[in-house]
């Protein structure tokens, strides 16, 4: 963001991701101490935009432009025009938020923006910064046929926090409890905000999650409500992926329709994630897998959506105890993929060995089937360097745990001689040998 802004002439930049994930923070952050003009559109008529955009221009161009109190902007040419005419001098920043509401009313934005762009970019200091929740939109807008292509000098795609990150909007908690509470509630920061890490875990699920006004019981409705604008095949599909169908042909019988394009779809907007064994192509092998992308969305789907209406009712305080009793089942799997995510951080740091090309799972069908938490390979010729296993326990057995890896890990193809072994548990790890160990502490310290 810094280096765009000290950019020469006008620039374009654009800000992107689901809701919640902190877009207008960050911005927010940004614009401190520099001139800045914000304006969160709502779907209001065009003049009333308009008019608020004038109000909150009004402070900081001053008069000596146009006083915007007697002479509103009149259309949007008119307040791009005048705005640039603002930044002759000085650099000036707007932030268009919820841009995709006002292509809605103003389909011809995109359009104007791009005409009088290209008349003043050389001749100006304006910075203008398009940001939106509407994940599809915000991405057409990035696509060659969108008015805007080629125009736009940052993209920030902004994703929920990685477990390290997330870990510190959770300061009182225990590494461990930090972990769980990342399983339920995933990187997103309103929701870690919403997490009271003073109270107990049972204390945060009965108030957010078993009371009618739950802010969590109704956050997931919301999010797919907001996410899914691709139709409704795509809300059949996310709900049988998060019904545990996992498996192409069993979202097929599922949804009782040919879900590829969809599915893809899905995968563009981060609600679902396409995986597959770390040794093969996700695109072409049969073996690919999917599940929900988001912890707080599989948690949703998965834990909280079969009690909701019973919860409604006021069956809260009796569903809390069913409910918290699904937890350790539902967290082992994310806790999984925090181990990979750590990995993958010491990976990028030269920790665990050098060129490194992916982390991720691998499984197989052979007899018996072998199913392995995380394989890192490395160089072009993709060698398994590193092997590890992760449980959800509070201490692990590590001999035991490594000799089972070691017998799996001989399932592995193009295996370096000295693969190394890597465990992981969330509080302890007994009699480990050389593997390398991992903790809460370490992910979540």
């Amino acid at each position: 963001l810094r280096d765009w802004w000290d950019a020469r002439g006008g620039a374009l930049g654009l800000v992107w991701g689901r809701r919640r994930v902190g877009k207008t923070a960050l911005l927010t952050e940004f614009a401190r101490d520099r001139r800045a003009i914000f304006h969160t559109a709502s779907g209001r008529p065009r003049d009333d935009e308009l008019r608020l955009l004038s109000l909150a221009a009004r402070d900081v161009v001053g008069t000596g432009v146009r006083d915007l109190s007697e002479r509103p902007f009149t259309d949007w040419a008119d307040a791009l025009e005048t705005l640039a005419g603002a930044a002759d001098d000085e650099p000036l920043l707007v932030v268009l938020d919820e841009f995709p509401e006002l292509v809605r009313i103003s389909p011809e934005l995109e359009s104007t923006l791009r005409a009088v762009w290209d008349r003043i970019r050389t001749r100006t200091k304006l910075r203008v910064f398009l940001s939106g929740s509407a994940v599809r939109t915000m991405q057409a807008i990035q696509e060659e046929r969108s008015p805007l292509y080629g125009r736009i000098d940052l993209v920030l795609h902004l994703r929920p926090f990685e477990p390290h990150e997330a870990a510190k909007m959770l300061p009182r908690l225990r590494p461990s409890d930090r972990a769980l509470v990342w399983s339920i509630v995933g990187g997103t920061p309103l929701y870690l905000e919403w997490w009271d890490d003073g109270r107990s875990v049972r204390d945060n699920v009965r108030r957010l999650v078993c009371a009618p006004a739950g802010l969590l019981l109704h956050a997931g409705e919301l999010a797919l409500a907001t996410d899914l604008d691709t139709g409704g095949l795509a809300r059949q599909i996310v709900f049988a992926i998060g019904a545990g169908r996992t498996k192409h042909n069993e979202i097929a019988d599922a949804v009782r329709a040919e879900p590829a394009r969809a599915l893809d779809q899905l995968i563009e907007l981060g609600v679902i994630e396409r995986i597959a064994p770390v040794t093969e192509d996700p695109r072409r092998t049969r073996r690919r897998r999917y599940r929900i992308g988001d912890n707080f969305l599989a948690f949703w789907l998965g834990v909280v959506d079969r009690y909701r209406a019973d919860i409604e009712r006021g069956l809260g305080e009796s569903i809390l105890p069913v409910l918290l009793d699904d937890l350790d089942d539902f967290a082992g799997p994310r806790w999984e993929e925090a181990f990979r995510a750590h990995l993958r951080r010491r990976a990028d740091a030269g920790e665990i060995a050098s060129r490194i090309v992916a982390i991720g799972p691998y499984w197989n069908v052979a007899q018996p089937p072998v199913e392995i938490d995380a394989v890192a390979l490395a160089g072009r010729s993709r060698t398994a360097v590193l092997a590890g296993e992760a449980k959800w326990a509070r201490s692990v057995d590590g001999a035991r745990l490594r000799r089972d890896l070691e017998r799996k890990a001989e399932a592995l193809p193009n295996r370096a001689d000295d693969l190394r072994f890597a465990l992981c548990a969330r509080e302890r790890i007994e009699d480990s040998g050389d593997a390398l160990t991992v903790t809460a502490a370490d992910i979540f310290g």
